[in-house]
């Protein structure tokens, strides 16, 4: 026996087609729809059917096996055997996050063949892993932000059972699990919410497709779907926590926001399930109030990625100034970054064209994750480039050192460790081939208003695209990747070893820099032991001891010009001292000193 259920408002008729014949469902309250089926159960394919029109997928789907415009299937949540009952995630304050693709991680690009690596992960010293989307979207390849089907784990990468096994194995490892979920919009292709209910609205528009109806006519369902999607995920999938896709492109001007519905409904959760929640916000506003308390007016988020610090630290070792990276370049951008969070908290962007921002003021670093790689801005450059063509290997464990040393939850992007040469490309696999030359024609339209000639930037629809973005799981035994390979691992050894680098005081923080010499020095304080910002810290062999309160000089343990394949002396380099230890340019150096 099951039973059906649809939110259908608008509908004179519903019914639910499965086994060959069309069952009428019921009308209830508020526009739901119910029908009993004795015969149908676990793995029961249906579809459902609006004023005797075509069949159309479940708007909560839990299984999309033949894809996006395929019947939905029955999925018995309790059926899975998981062996995680005594699990318990580590606070997002000691984590280091690795962001990875489920479908480029592997050469098999499956949920299984993920587990096969997670002995990497914790080699390395990752706790917590965060799945870009796996919701079904068109096609069997794409990054997973066009979904259509919430509910329903891709069912290339291996649906329901593979995704339960994923997490569950994890969970083994001693690695909580994070799920990158998109509430902004959905994809183009598959999307039939609308068929069924007010989903979007034509009041708001976002980049990517019609916005969602958060606060309109008919919403509270709509807010329901989006709510109960994250606790799904939460419950049914063992997931230790979201991430949340642009919340800037989230309009809602209900009393109670969505995000803060979320937030609340997840704490209410976490309490049931006695097991640590997260909802960490992607947002480029610079708004505190997503991760500051209900209780002051914010809508009680746990974290939010940290694009300022992103920003600051790829301008001024890549030295690039187009598009948003026009508003950042200096050591001084940096440096603020590091003390208090945000650049921009309230001052003039000549991106924007106006102010932006406000200040960050008594957050905790906790409260930011901080990365020189993601998906976004690798993968949204025009051949998805990675750091590592960018800059020198000098400069690669620059940001690497200061990504694990700065006050913020630390984040690496698959293959960052160890340098991979891999692209990480926009890639697509739609099925209406009109759709898809549009998506060619306009990303290549996009770049060429940029310079960019149109012929070198990849077709997303193209297999090769996706194949190129593959990582190469070989190059991290070649003796030109296991270099930088061992710095991550030691940085992330470091990073746990002293509890300056974790403690997320951004008030502890100074910084000394000089924009001429290009070298800047970062000191993190032992709130402890009282060492780093009390004194000057001791330094690494060759660099004199600093004035950590000194913006004008001391310690120039970093050149950021000079050769750029240079480590060490008046090449690139960084030092960073926390507490009893400095971190230089070509290594680890752990100077003591009387406290």
């Amino acid at each position: 026996m099951t039973t059906f259920r649809v939110w259908a408002p608008q509908a004179r008729t519903v019914e639910v087609a499965t086994g060959g014949e069309r069952i009428a469902m019921t009308a209830g309250d508020r526009g739901w729809w119910a029908a009993h089926v004795p015969a149908a159960g676990r793995s029961t394919d249906y579809a459902f059917v609006l004023d005797s029109n075509e069949p159309l997928p479940d708007p909560r789907s839990s299984w999309q096996p033949s894809g996006v415009h395929g019947p939905s299937r029955v999925v018995d949540h309790a059926a899975f055997s998981w062996t995680d009952a005594r699990w318990q995630p580590g606070p997002l304050s000691s984590a280091v996050i690795y962001e990875l693709h489920v479908g480029t991680f592997t050469p098999a690009g499956t949920f299984e063949a993920v587990i096969e690596r997670l002995g990497h992960l914790v080699g390395l010293g990752v706790t917590h892993v965060e799945l870009m989307p796996v919701a079904e979207f068109p096609g069997s390849r794409g990054w997973g932000y066009d979904g259509v089907d919430l509910y329903a784990p891709h069912h290339a990468y291996g649906g329901p059972e593979g995704l339960k096994r994923l997490v569950n194995a994890c969970h083994a490892h001693g690695l909580a699990v994070l799920l990158d979920v998109v509430y902004n919009h959905l994809g183009p292709s598959g999307n039939y919410l609308a068929h069924f209910g007010p989903y979007f609205t034509d009041r708001y528009v976002t980049p990517w497709g019609r916005a969602v109806n958060f606060d309109g006519r008919d919403s509270d369902e709509v807010r329901r779907l989006v709510s109960d999607n994250a606790l799904m995920w939460l419950y049914d999938y063992h997931f230790d926590g979201l991430r949340i896709d642009a919340v800037h492109a989230i309009v809602d001007s209900s009393a109670l926001h969505i995000l803060e519905q979320l937030a609340a409904e997840a704490r209410a959760f976490e309490a049931h399930l006695g097991r640590h929640l997260v909802l960490i916000a992607e947002s480029d506003l610079n708004d505190p109030r997503v991760v500051r308390s209900p209780a002051v007016g914010g809508y009680g988020l746990d974290a939010q990625w940290n694009e300022d610090f992103h920003h600051a630290l790829h301008a001024v070792l890549t030295g690039e100034r187009d598009g948003y990276y026009a508003d950042f370049g200096s050591l001084a951008d940096l440096a603020t970054t590091l003390r208090e969070g945000f650049v921009y908290a309230g001052c003039y962007s000549r991106y924007r064209r106006r102010r932006h921002g406000r200040p960050a003021t008594s957050l905790s670093g906790h409260r930011f994750v901080g990365c020189l790689q993601n998906h976004d801005q690798v993968g949204n450059r025009p051949r998805g480039e990675r750091s590592s063509r960018l800059m020198s290997p000098g400069r690669l464990k620059i940001g690497a050192a200061l990504v694990f040393t700065a006050p913020f939850v630390p984040m690496l992007f698959q293959g960052e460790e160890w340098g991979a040469t891999t692209p990480f490309q926009y890639f697509t696999d739609h099925d209406d081939p009109a759709l898809g030359r549009a998506v060619r024609d306009g990303r290549r339209h996009e770049f060429a208003a940029f310079g960019w000639d149109p012929r070198e930037v990849p077709d997303p629809q193209a297999p090769d695209t996706f194949a190129r973005s593959k990582l190469d799981w070989r190059e991290p035994e070649r003796e030109s990747h296991a270099g930088l390979l061992d710095w991550h691992r030691r940085l992330i050894r470091l990073r746990r070893a002293l509890p300056a680098l974790s403690d997320g005081r951004m008030d502890r923080v100074r910084t000394a820099f000089d924009e001429d010499a290009r070298w800047l020095a970062l000191v993190a304080a032992d709130a402890a032991r009282g060492a780093g910002a009390g004194a000057p810290p001791s330094c690494a062999p060759g660099l004199g001891p600093a004035d950590p309160g000194d913006a004008r000089g001391g310690c120039p343990a970093s050149r950021l010009g000079g050769d750029p394949g240079s480590t060490t002396g008046s090449g690139d380099g960084v030092a960073v001292a926390a507490g009893d230890a400095v971190t230089a340019d070509a290594g680890v150096s752990r100077a003591r000193r009387p406290v």
